[in-house]
């Protein structure tokens, strides 16, 4: 049982629009192995939300149709779509960097024993969740057992070549706070996790993300219980920077959901806060197939609320990692 979010003001975040279009992010089933503390979408074992054939269909044409450089796949764990290989390979052939934000767990699951070799034929990009170099940290937010799986996913991709200097196969690692708190200086802690990482582990890997907990779902819910949910927006306030707001992810991305509706950020998506898209008669919401129909999104408005703060407060924070440093 959640507890009740309190109801995010519509006002307060500066007005934005956006820029051209250049990634898709495509949340394909909320199905997880997992059931993470921080997850914003409740992702889990137990869900069932996964996007239809006919999407992807649509999916499949907008990629054709559109100048978008990237594909990035997300859930749940992506990789639990039973069409996930067909997607990746399809935006593959159509030269698309594809990105899969992977749990790393999933690759030691049965039946994706192969699941890496594929990733690295298709020189997909592994986005892979380590919110932690220490056992008791992780298995504290992500489940028992999950560092040592994690860890083990880790090797098997190294062996493979990601995160090796000189083998173009990207692995980055992606770190969430455990609490109520902004992540730390994302090329500090990077250089923190090389080094304990190679040393305990001789793991390597190429990169390290810092994103800011967003205070919705899960762990918004976690917040209220706790009684830390408006310290927690305050301190997203306070931590304001204007200058972070050029960089935000939902100028130049847009974030599908399982039924195929369109969202300015994964954020939005998990809030029910559909994009604003001119021309629709009827509806409320766009969808893939508006798309097909809109040959530029650039000067829309970005729909906000004060979630967003979690977008622009102290280092900033994306998909792609800090804003600044």
């Amino acid at each position: 049982m959640h507890a009740t979010l309190p109801l995010l003001n519509a006002l307060s975040f500066p007005a934005i629009r956006r820029d051209q279009l250049q990634a898709l992010q495509i949340n394909l089933t909320y199905l997880c192995n997992q059931r993470c503390l921080h997850c914003h979408v409740n992702a889990g074992p137990t869900r069932t939300e996964a996007m239809t054939d006919e999407s992807l269909t649509l999916l499949h044409q907008v990629i054709d149709a559109h100048s978008v450089n990237t594909l990035d796949l997300t859930g749940g764990a992506p990789e639990m779509h039973p069409r996930f290989r067909e997607i990746v390979a399809h935006a593959r052939r159509e030269g698309l960097r594809v990105i899969d934000r992977c749990n790393l767990t999933i690759l030691s699951e049965p039946g994706y024993e192969d699941l890496a070799d594929f990733l690295a034929e298709n020189r997909v990009e592994v986005s892979a969740s380590l919110p932690c170099y220490s056992r008791d940290n992780v298995d504290k937010q992500r489940g028992d057992g999950v560092f040592d799986a994690s860890i083990e996913g880790l090797h098997k991709l190294n062996k493979l070549g990601y995160g090796i200097e000189g083998s173009g196969l990207i692995l980055d690692l992606v770190y969430n706070p455990q609490g109520a708190s902004l992540p730390p200086p994302q090329g500090q802690l990077e250089a923190d996790f090389k080094v304990h990482l190679a040393e305990d582990f001789g793991i390597q890997f190429n990169h390290l993300l810092t994103i800011t907990n967003q205070p919705i779902a899960r762990f918004g819910s976690t917040l209220v219980s706790k009684g830390q949910f408006n310290n927690y927006m305050q301190l997203l306030r306070d931590s304001y920077r204007a200058e972070n707001l050029n960089g935000l992810m939902c100028r130049s991305l847009v974030s599908v959901d399982w039924q195929g509706y369109l969202y300015d950020c994964d954020f939005n998506q998990m809030l029910e806060l559909p994009m604003e898209l001119p021309g629709l008669i009827g509806r409320d919401r766009p969808h893939l197939r508006d798309l097909l129909q809109s040959s530029s999104l650039d000067g829309n408005p970005i729909v906000t609320r004060d979630h967003c703060y979690a977008c622009t407060a102290g280092q900033g924070s994306s998909c792609a990692g800090a804003l600044k440093d």
